[in-house]
């Protein structure tokens, strides 16, 4: 949906199930009218579609797009962007690390990146952008060694690339803008403002305009607008936050260095406040969250420098003595507090704030994804829930 004229915001199907098309189209027939009735009755409600690459792979089969296609036209829904980071099935099982997996320097990756571009080219509506998020090339600890690390980066750097030079095609053939958000989170290859600004100055720009060059038989500032414009990132705030990040630093950190938002994803974290009397309730508060599927790291600022520990059970088997943690937790954004626990709602304030002077982006989608595997005591109808996140951004906006 439209909102002050600047923006489109929806909420990530990431939400509902969908290992499979059938999975998948089945959730948002019974989910998405309804929502959209609530919050968009009087014009067309734009979608952010999850889809896995079985779901991506099916989409292209048995005439599966065209019947999207006119279910959307008679529900007014349209999709503008697309969650391309789980490759696999994202409900009712072990999910943890294996969300990146294959990551960005498998041809498994760019295949699907790809495939999904092309469909998201066939749904988007002339006049705006469409952009996918994507993995931060590769989780940081199945890359042992520093030349490891280099290999990953540059490979990872290189099917990027190809996605670009894929991206440009669509528009010269279309007209139609898209781009891949790179997103950033805690224990990803890139986790932060400066680690994605050494991506691009070390291994994107570089490694990027040499191929394009070569391939495509432009001069390099050809080549560099080309990455620049289709390769974009994801400001995910809850992430973001994890990092201990102010985003108005972020924010102009990012556009000095010429990198281009291409989605702020809505979401928020867990922040853990030391009671001075004791901690026993918070770490009893915090045990609720502690479940098999996700991964939810937690970040601590020590010294100045930010410390992840890579998954909750850590934290909680030390209770070791803190100031303030954060945990990788997607909770409701219309919270601000859980108990004896905290959340970084806040963030979503300031990105406020901070985009409706400065649209640094036109894409908003807030992602609470986490509705499964909450307390008992925060799941309430889904539905429900996702309207009620969307009221509420929309007042606060």
């Amino acid at each position: 949906m439209r909102i002050d004229n600047n923006f489109q915001l929806t909420y990530c199907t990431n939400i509902h199930p969908g290992f499979d098309w059938k999975t998948t189209f089945d959730s948002l027939k019974e989910h998405v009218p309804q929502i959209r009735g609530k919050v968009s009755p009087d014009k067309p409600f734009g979608l952010g579609l999850r889809l896995s690459n079985k779901a991506s792979e099916e989409l292209d089969m048995d005439g599966n797009l065209e019947e999207f296609k006119q279910w959307m036209a008679e529900n007014q829904v349209y999709v503008f962007t697309m969650n391309g980071f789980p490759y696999g099935n994202f409900h009712n099982e072990r999910v943890k690390d294996d969300v990146h997996a294959p990551d960005w320097t498998t041809p498994e990756r760019l295949t699907y990146t790809e495939r999904m571009f092309d469909q998201l080219a066939a749904l988007l509506p002339d006049g705006i952008s469409g952009g996918i998020s994507t993995s931060p090339v590769s989780y940081k600890y199945w890359h042992a060694t520093e030349d490891a690390v280099k290999s990953a980066f540059e490979t990872g750097a290189k099917n990027m690339i190809e996605v670009a030079m894929h991206l440009n095609e669509i528009e010269r053939q279309t007209g139609k803008y898209l781009h891949l958000d790179i997103e950033p989170e805690p224990d990803g290859m890139l986790e932060n403002s400066d680690e994605v600004l050494g991506f691009f100055a070390d291994y994107l720009l570089p490694i990027g305009t040499s191929v394009i060059v070569e391939k495509l038989g432009v001069d390099v500032e050809t080549a560099e607008k080309m990455i620049r414009r289709h390769l974009t990132v994801c400001y995910d705030i809850c992430h973001f936050s994890l990092a201990f990040e102010e985003p108005t630093d972020t924010f102009e950190k990012f556009a000095e260095a010429g990198i281009v938002i291409g989605k702020i994803q809505v979401s928020a974290a867990l922040k853990i406040l030391s009671n001075p009397s004791g901690n026993d309730e918070i770490w009893k508060a915090l045990t609720l969250f502690d479940e098999p599927t996700y991964l939810h790291q937690v970040t601590e600022k020590i010294g100045g420098k930010v410390v992840t520990y890579n998954d909750l059970p850590i934290v909680l088997k030390d209770k070791k003595e803190f100031q303030e943690l954060r945990a990788h937790f997607h909770v409701p954004i219309f919270l601000e507090r859980f108990g004896a626990l905290d959340s970084t709602q806040d963030h979503i304030l300031k990105v406020m704030e901070y985009v409706k002077k400065h649209p640094v982006s036109e894409h908003l989608e807030i992602e609470t994804y986490t509705w499964d595997v909450l307390p008992a005591a925060l799941k309430k109808d889904l539905s429900e829930s996702i309207i009620r996140e969307i009221d509420w951004f929309v007042e606060k906006f």
